[in-house]
């Protein structure tokens, strides 16, 4: 069974999909992380981040491993653990520019069907999955809220790790990550056919669960 969760940066689409795993007992896919993490290899690198041979090149060959389990994510690159890392700031700066090639969305499509194809079920989360990843997906949903909301959210994630950032600078890179995911050419953000539409702004993330497990049990997917 695969279900997506869809939805812009802020949306409640990533806690909402590992909970959701969680209580489904089935393995939870973070697809941003596999963004996040070629975009801090890139980083690292001193690849140049408009260089689309490049980019494709290294989300092709270098050494980057998702352990997905029903209530987490672990990501490794280059054999350390950058779970956290990938979540900072600067590498939220510059995913934009990762998530935009065309050559690397390719790549990393492959990658998580390659996943969902391993592990047979799963609850993945991105901003393409109902679309371009898992058009035929047995369940789809997306996820939105206020633009004020998600920032909100974004800025007490980053604070809870550490980060030194103000809701201007959050509010900043939402609206850049929006621009970016609605314009870029190759599976920009949309609401994927026969997904249910979700407005997460004034609900917890207990009744957006509750929402989609009433969902599922109609169709008949869970008991």
């Amino acid at each position: 069974m695969i279900i997506t969760i869809d939805g812009p940066a802020g949306s409640g689409k990533s806690t909402t999909a590992r909970k959701l795993a969680a209580r489904l007992g089935i393995p939870y896919l973070d697809t941003g992380a596999m963004y996040r993490v070629v975009t801090l290899a890139a980083l690292e690198d001193g690849v140049d981040l408009r260089d689309e041979a490049a980019l494709a090149a290294l989300a092709e060959r270098d050494d980057y491993q998702l352990d997905p389990g029903p209530t987490h994510i672990r990501v490794t690159l280059r054999g350390r653990d950058v779970t956290e890392e990938i979540r900072s700031m600067r590498v939220n700066d510059h995913t934009r520019y990762i998530a935009a090639s065309p050559g690397v969305r390719r790549v990393l499509i492959r990658k998580q069907r390659e996943i969902a194809q391993r592990l047979g079920s799963l609850v993945t989360e991105g901003r393409d999955q109902g679309t371009a990843a898992f058009p035929d997906a047995d369940a789809k949903f997306f996820l939105d809220a206020a633009r004020e909301k998600r920032a909100e959210r974004r800025l007490h994630d980053l604070l809870a790790d550490g980060e030194e950032v103000t809701l201007e600078q959050v509010l900043a890179n939402v609206d850049e990550r929006d621009r970016t995911d609605a314009q870029r050419p190759v599976a920009p953000l949309a609401v994927p056919a026969n997904a249910v539409r979700i407005d997460t702004t004034a609900l917890s993330i207990q009744a957006v669960l509750d929402l989609i497990v009433e969902h599922l049990r109609k169709a008949g997917l869970v008991t």
